[in-house]
C-alpha cells in the first residue's frame, strides 16, 4: 500500500468502486467509441485532480477559498498563450509550465501571507475579490488573452489527432496523438492525486488536520499555523494550475468560460461535498458522479420521458422532460447530502456515517 501512502480505502465497496472507475477511465479509448466518451473521461481526470487539490484546503485545513479557479485559469492561459505566441512546439509547452506554475504559487503565497493570519472569513473574502479581479483582467487584456474569445492553439505534432502512433492493422485498434494526449492527462492526474494522498498522510498533513480541529490548540503546541496554511494553499494552487494546463492541452483552448468561470468553482464545491470533504478518494468519486450526471443525465431523462409517454403514465413525461435535467441534478445533489452527510467516501468508510475518531477525514 506504499503507493497509497499507507491510506487504503478501508472499505471493500469503496475499493471496488475506485478500481472500476480507474479501469473504466484507462480503457475508455477502446471500450467507448466516440469523441464524447473520451471528452467526458478526460474531464473526470482533470477535475478529480482539481477537486482533490481544493479538498486539501477545504477538507484538511477548513479554509474556504474562492480563488481556486483563478489558479486553474493561470495554468490554462499560461500554456495557451505560450503555444499561441511561440507556435506548436514542446518549447512553448515548457515555457507555459515554467511561467504558469511559479506564478500560481507566488499569488497563493501572497494571498496566504496577507489573509491567513486573521479570521477564516477574511481569507474567503480576499480570495473572492482577487479571483473576480483576475477574471475581469483576463477579459480586458484581449491583446494577451484573447478577451472573451479566449485563445485557441495547435498542439505539438506528436499530440495531434492526425498523428498515428500505432496502426489499426497491428493490434486491431489505432493509437493516435489524441489518445496519447488522453493518457498524458490520465497519468499526470493520477500522479497528482497520489502526491496529494502522500501529503495528507505525512506529518505535515496531520498538522493541517490539527489546525482544522482547533487552531488555537495547534498554536499552543508550537506549530506555525500561518506557515502550514500558506504552504497548503501554495500546494493546492500548484496542483490546480497543473490541472488547468492539462485541461488547456486537452481542449486546445483557454477562455473565461472554460478556465475562470465562477460556475466552475461551484462545480468544484459540489464535487467535494458529494465525494466527501477531507477524503482525497472523494475527489475521484465526486468528480465521476457529477460529470457523468452533467453529461448523460439529460439524454437518460429523454429516454425515460419517452418510455413514460408511450406507457401512458400521467405527469411523468413532463417531469422527466430533458429540459428539466438541472432540476433533477439539484435534487440528486440534495439527496446525496441527506443520505451521505459525510460524502460517499465517508459513508462507505465508516459504515453509514458512524462517528469515529477520524470520521470527518
Amino acid at each position: 500500500m506504499m503507493i497509497l501512502s499507507g491510506d487504503p480505502p478501508r472499505s471493500r465497496v469503496l475499493t471496488l468502486l475506485l478500481v472500476l472507475i480507474i479501469l473504466a477511465l484507462a480503457a475508455t479509448p477502446f471500450l467507448f467509441p466516440g469523441a464524447k466518451a473520451l471528452n467526458v473521461a478526460a474531464k473526470i481526470c482533470v477535475f478529480a485532480a482539481l477537486v482533490a487539490s481544493y479538498d486539501l484546503l477545504l477538507g484538511y485545513t477548513g479554509s474556504v477559498s474562492f480563488a481556486h479557479t483563478m489558479f486553474y485559469g493561470i495554468g490554462s492561459y499560461a500554456v495557451a498563450i505560450a503555444l499561441y505566441g511561440m507556435g506548436p512546439n514542446w518549447t512553448a509547452v515548457a515555457t507555459g509550465i515554467v511561467i504558469g506554475l511559479p506564478l500560481a504559487a507566488l499569488l497563493a503565497l501572497a494571498i496566504g501571507l496577507f489573509s491567513l493570519r486573521v479570521a477564516a472569513i477574511f481569507f474567503a473574502m480576499i480570495t473572492l475579490a482577487v479571483a473576480s479581479a483576475f477574471q475581469v483582467l483576463a477579459s480586458q487584456l484581449s491583446w494577451l488573452t484573447g478577451g472573451e474569445d479566449g485563445r485557441s492553439f495547435q498542439l505539438p505534432e506528436l499530440l495531434r489527432p492526425g498523428t498515428v502512433l500505432i496502426s489499426k492493422n497491428m493490434f486491431g485498434f489505432e493509437v493516435n496523438g489524441r489518445i496519447l494526449t488522453f493518457y498524458l492527462v490520465f497519468a499526470i492526474s493520477a500522479l497528482m492525486i497520489l502526491g496529494l494522498l502522500r501529503v495528507v498522510n505525512s506529518p505535515f498533513g496531520r498538522v493541517l488536520q490539527a489546525i482544522r480541529e482547533n487552531r488555537f490548540r495547534a498554536e499552543a503546541l508550537g506549530f506555525r499555523t500561518v506557515f502550514h496554511l500558506t504552504y497548503a494553499n501554495c500546494l493546492a494552487a500548484l496542483v490546480a494550475a497543473s490541472a488547468g494546463i492539462l485541461n488547456a492541452l486537452w481542449l486546445r483552448y483557454a477562455g473565461p468560460d472554460t478556465s475562470l468561470s465562477f460556475s466552475i468553482m461551484l462545480d468544484i464545491l459540489l464535487m467535494v461535498v458529494i465525494g466527501g470533504m477531507g477524503t482525497i478518494y472523494g475527489a475521484i468519486i465526486g468528480a465521476t458522479i457529477f460529470i457523468l450526471a452533467q453529461n448523460y443525465l439529460q439524454s437518460l431523462m429523454g429516454v425515460a420521458s419517452k418510455a413514460a409517454s408511450e406507457a401512458g403514465l400521467p405527469l411523468l413525461p413532463g417531469l422527466l422532460h430533458p429540459d428539466r435535467w438541472l432540476l433533477w441534478l439539484g435534487l440528486l445533489f440534495i439527496a446525496s447530502v441527506y443520505f451521505f452527510p459525510t460524502g460517499v467516501v465517508g459513508r462507505l468508510r465508516h459504515g453509514g456515517g458512524k462517528k469515529t475518531a477520524d470520521a470527518s477525514h
